[in-house]
């Protein structure tokens, strides 16, 4: 699970150009990024542009990709290809036809300081293939991430940009779990994120406490995060994604 990232502090740098993407479900309000050959150091900024005005949604909510999907944007941090995202019978499968690709889509709809989310996920039985929790992103101070891998690996990373397109990861822990069974498909993961402690789960079981208080991390939007690696084309599906209170 980006294993190439974590050898200290590297950069995703413009090598992996993905090429201009084909319109896919979801193009509209889940609004791909592309990593130009840029020096500038701001942020991508995302624009969905729903068809009309959403219901508002709630701070705490569970969403079971059967509804409007215009709080979503998205975008990767390297790939050829653009993954093609669809909705169907209550979940979201991303479909990658590239190796070595990360996507990752961000809700919103709100701003957390403290926060937990869960989500349900099925690999499909690809391997190697990664599937992660967002929280605290923000474009100006990046975001924490927390993957697990069908080899049995989990990880967190910090992520920064460093240009449009252009992100760099700092590895926070990487490790392997008696929670997570190699070549196992189907897992429940949650995390809950406040602005001293992230606390790690698989399967409703608390097994990780990790201090980030030297990283300042203060408030920020929520997500999910894919990766393949050199066994594209290969599946990640999300059945469920949901936003609580820490200790509800």
């Amino acid at each position: 699970m980006k294993k190439i990232l974590l050898i200290g502090c590297l950069t995703l740098a413009a090598a992996c150009q993905p090429a201009a993407p084909t319109s896919a479900p979801f193009s509209t309000p889940f609004a791909t990024v592309q990593p130009p050959t840029v020096t500038a150091t701001a942020a991508p900024t995302f624009t969905p542009t729903p068809a009309h005005t959403p219901t508002p949604i709630p701070l705490f909510f569970t969403e079971n990709f059967d509804s409007d999907p215009a709080a979503w944007s998205s975008f990767q941090t390297s790939g050829e290809s653009t993954p093609v995202v669809n909705t169907q019978d209550g979940s979201l499968s991303i479909d990658f036809s590239s190796p070595n690709t990360w996507y990752y889509a961000i809700h919103n709809a709100h701003d957390y300081t403290n926060v937990h989310v869960d989500a349900a996920f099925d690999s499909g039985g690809n391997e190697p293939l990664a599937m992660g929790l967002i929280c605290m992103y923000s474009e100006n101070k990046g975001w924490l991430e927390y993957n697990f891998s069908t080899d049995g690996t989990y990880n967190i990373l910090r992520g920064e940009w460093l240009a449009t397109g252009i992100a760099r990861y700092t590895p926070i822990a990487n490790d392997a779990s008696e929670y997570l069974v190699p070549g196992r498909t189907e897992y429940e993961i949650g995390i809950t994120c406040e602005t001293k402690t992230l606390w790690l789960y698989i399967n409703g079981k608390l097994f990780k406490k990790i201090n980030i208080e030297r990283y300042q991390m203060m408030e920020g939007k929520v997500g999910i995060a894919a990766a393949v690696f050199e066994n594209a084309p290969a599946t990640a599906t999300f059945d469920w994604f949901k936003v609580s209170e820490p200790g509800e």
